[in-house]
């Protein structure tokens, strides 16, 4: 198969090559599935410079989260959710490759009328979104949600999730672009969080400016949040893609009745396995229903595993917006 193989760390993503690999070998527990469709993460970035924290011995097939076509089953002889020729998307490590092997609990069937390209960017975003706002915010009908960078992957996935909830949406990015892409998928408001007060500009949209009952920060914007947020608000910390990570004076959450909550979704396979498939059938039923698409990035079309690392570079430097998804035609196919 062909694949792009870590075997020393690289400077950046444009020193990534795709080269010949072995096929690679199934353990008894594993699929095997023929890549279609593989999505980018800025995780993947960090890996293949050698600074992120979990660190896959070298070599290794960089990329973790893709769609396609199931080709084997497991070996183990416990019976198998999945069969040959199912649609499925997942994340396992090896999705920059033709080919990739993993666990059942790694997978998901493609949801119905979606393409491999539109399914490939769900398995990380999708149930973030939905965990930090349903499980960890109770999100209601009526609630007033504040998305920060809102024309990201998880950014755009919230603001989705938050509409089909019956909530108002006030989304923010750094460009006018972003906030047209915010707008397109659903917000009701938009603003530059380059403006300094945009704190005030957030409350004053809310009802007689009690500010927003929800902040859902993917970036490191909770203490300024703090400026906007409701009596009995949450504050939702998914993580800190602007930088350093943040330090909160306490008496801002005393004062104001406010709650800050964390999402560490991955977690959740250890410490609240249930609660996955709960997660998950709540989306399918979004998936399904239309009231959730995919966030793809569609601006330019990347097509064959030489162009990861231009979208890579694209992702890393955030000239993109939502999933940068890079189609993979199998053997026979110029094109997806």
């Amino acid at each position: 198969m062909r694949g792009i193989q870590v075997k020393q760390y690289v400077s950046g993503p444009l020193d990534l090559t795709v080269s010949d690999l072995s096929d690679p070998t199934p353990q008894p527990d594993q699929y095997t599935i023929a890549i279609h469709a593989t999505a980018t993460n800025f995780f993947d970035l960090l890996q293949i410079r050698g600074k992120y924290q979990h660190q896959p011995p070298l070599p290794w097939v960089s990329g973790a989260e893709f769609s396609g076509m199931v080709t084997a089953v497991p070996t183990s002889g416990k019976v198998a959710k999945y069969k040959v020729g199912d649609k499925v998307f997942g994340s396992a490590m090896g999705g920059y490759a033709q080919k990739v092997c993993a666990k059942e609990e790694q997978l998901r069937l493609v949801p119905k009328g979606w393409s491999y390209f539109e399914a490939a960017g769900l398995f990380v975003t999708m149930p973030t979104s939905y965990a930090g706002l349903v499980t960890r915010c109770n999100i209601k009908a009526g609630d007033w949600v504040l998305v920060h960078a809102a024309a990201g992957g998880v950014g755009l996935a919230a603001v989705q999730i938050a509409k089909a909830f019956g909530a108002t949406v006030v989304a923010t990015a750094g460009t006018p672009h972003k906030l047209s892409v915010a707008k397109r998928f659903g917000a009701d408001h938009v603003i530059d969080y380059r403006q300094e007060d945009w704190p005030q500009q957030v409350r004053k949209l809310t009802p007689k400016g009690r500010g927003v009952d929800i902040v859902y920060d993917p970036v490191g914007l909770i203490d300024k949040s703090t400026k906007c947020i409701a009596w009995n608000g949450r504050l939702c910390v998914i993580g800190f893609t602007g930088g350093p990570i943040e330090k909160v004076a306490t008496n801002k959450m005393l004062l104001k009745n406010i709650s800050v909550v964390g999402l560490h979704w991955g977690a959740y396979t250890q410490n609240e396995p249930e609660m996955i498939t709960e997660v998950w059938d709540r989306l399918f039923e979004l998936f399904e229903s239309r009231k959730v698409l995919s966030t793809n990035y569609t601006d330019e079309e990347y097509v064959g595993l030489e162009r990861v690392p231009e979208a890579l570079k694209a992702l890393g430097e955030r000239a993109t917006w939502g999933k940068v998804v890079v189609k993979v035609p199998q053997e026979g196919q110029s094109k997806l």
